[in-house]
């Protein structure tokens, strides 16, 4: 007997997806806009509908960013003490636990306070895909690994922060 129609959409769309979605927004330099950009989807989602929190924002005392974090709910970072000074990381467990549709995580590339759950923050991205939590995130293009050495070429500026292709 043949499929029908409502049997092929079935297959197509599975009821439960296999992992979050990932969506970056990528950049050639700091202040560039990726996570005025980032935040400002994130709202609109938050408008229809959807459950959006943020993992992390650092809005590096930009006032637009700070006015737009503001209108979505936050989940607190997790307070790390590191050779006796106390820092800030985001909270990959309380994420889990709140389990959102969308969670904002800014600078993919950033490195983790030894003590965090993973060391690099594009590892506490996958994390998050795997629990079937979609992610928005920002990344400037020197972060990059393959692309540092020519960024160090052209501006003298070694790129100590980077992400595997």
């Amino acid at each position: 007997m043949p499929k029908k129609p409502e049997d092929w959409l079935e297959v197509a769309s599975p009821s439960e997806k296999a992992k979050g979605s990932f969506k970056l927004f990528l950049g050639y330099a700091p202040g560039v806009g990726k996570t005025y950009s980032m935040l400002s989807e994130a709202i609109r989602r938050h408008a229809r509908g959807e459950d959006v929190v943020i993992g992390i924002v650092e809005s590096h005392g930009r006032k637009g960013i700070e006015e737009l974090s503001s209108q979505l709910e936050s989940i607190p970072r997790r307070k790390i003490e590191y050779k006796g000074t106390i820092f800030e990381e985001m909270d990959v467990d309380s994420i889990l636990a709140r389990k959102p549709a969308v969670v904002l995580v800014d600078e993919l590339a950033h490195t983790n306070i030894p003590g965090s759950k993973h060391r690099k923050r594009y590892e506490d991205i996958q994390e998050l895909l795997t629990a079937k939590i979609d992610v928005l995130s920002t990344l400037n293009i020197q972060h990059i690994e393959s692309i540092s050495p020519t960024v160090r070429n052209i501006t003298g500026i070694t790129v100590r922060e980077t992400v595997p292709d």
